[in-house]
């Protein structure tokens, strides 16, 4: 799956690491990171570290939201970290209403329903303060991956003018207690004794975008020159398929066909500390070598934020459009990430 181009004016991260875009990159840069013991204990009675932010950091509820009933603890949190994030992206765009198509968590573990749904969408409206176009907005509960396909849908509606411009985002936390203790079971947490595993995390973060040109003032940080998106059949829990990390190829294969030109000088990795991905990302590479630059340079932020679920594929983007507009990275970038399930992605941004 291929689609267009589009620039990328403003950007909003919220992290473990820093409650705004400039903080988080400079704390990966210098390689900080906030993982602590957290007050959830693990099937052995340990504490489980966690890469959180701290919970005094996030704005309450908005009394809108506070009268809502249902809401989960995990969807309260997740509320409380996308509400600034949003606005911080959308300072200074023209007003009215802007879509919002929004990477959400996986309908995970198996059997349970996707946390976040289109009513989400209103409860982050009222929660950020904005107006939103719920009509033309939607949710993309597809875990780190879900941003691409996200983006390949802003792309597509930028193109054909269904938007003026969109914001494009993604939000999780793994602070939920049975997601925890079935990652536990599984041995997926780092721990005492599991070496093979990933520091949960949370985060949200968003990208204002528009048509090349369109106007809306100020210069873009980069552009989005191309997204590929696809599935990997033989993912974690199908024991159905075999695992050969084609999908992950594939979704790269899209974005470097869309996007012929310069081999790619930075890579913004989906990495979140398991060998599983890891593989993946060898097999990709091995079969793209030619577009990719023998000196390049690898980011991988997990390393700073932890797994942040659905909010980790925004923020890599985020982080390497503004790193690519401070001069921090050479173009272009490469910017990939896998979900648990079988979504994979991948985009190539470049200087605006």
């Amino acid at each position: 799956m291929t689609t267009r181009c589009a620039d990328i004016l403003r950007v909003g991260i919220v992290s473990s690491v820093g409650l705004s875009v400039e903080v988080t990159g400079a704390a990966i840069r210098a390689g900080i990171n906030r993982f602590q013991e957290s007050s959830v204990l693990d099937r052995r009675f340990n504490p489980l570290v966690m890469a959180l932010v701290a919970t005094p950091d996030l704005p309450s509820l908005t009394p809108a939201v506070q009268g809502i009933a249902g809401l989960t603890a995990r969807q309260i949190r997740m509320l409380r970290l996308a509400g600034s994030p949003l606005r911080a992206c959308l300072e200074g765009a023209p007003p009215g209403p802007t879509a919002v198509l929004l990477a959400g968590p996986e309908a995970f573990p198996k059997g349970r329903p996707a946390p976040v749904g289109p009513t989400f969408l209103e409860q982050l409206a009222a929660q950020a303060d904005i107006a939103i176009d719920l009509a033309r907005s939607r949710v993309f509960p597809a875990g780190r991956a879900g941003v691409f396909p996200a983006l390949a849908a802003a792309l597509e509606g930028l193109s054909t003018r269904r938007y003026d411009r969109v914001v494009v985002g993604g939000v999780d936390t793994l602070l939920d207690l049975y997601l925890l203790g079935t990652l536990d079971l599984e041995e997926r947490l780092r721990a005492a004794g599991v070496f093979d595993g990933f520091i949960p995390g949370e985060g949200a973060a968003f990208l204002l975008l528009a048509r090349p040109g369109a106007g809306l003032g100020g210069a873009p940080l980069s552009r989005v020159v191309s997204v590929g998106t696809a599935e990997e059949q033989g993912h974690r829990y199908n024991e159905a398929a075999p695992y050969r990390g084609d999908g992950l190829d594939a979704a790269i294969k899209a974005a470097f066909a869309a996007a012929p030109g310069a081999p790619v000088q930075t890579v913004y990795a989906g990495f979140n500390g398991e060998s599983f991905f890891a593989k993946e990302w060898g097999v990709a590479m091995a079969r793209h070598m030619k577009k990719i630059a023998e000196d390049f340079v690898i980011e991988h932020p997990a390393d700073c934020v932890g797994d942040a679920g659905a909010a980790l594929g925004a923020m890599l983007v985020g982080l390497a459009a503004m790193s690519l507009s401070e001069g921090h990275r050479q173009p272009r970038c490469l910017v990939w990430a896998p979900s648990d399930l079988a979504a994979r992605g991948a985009a190539i941004l470049d200087k605006g």
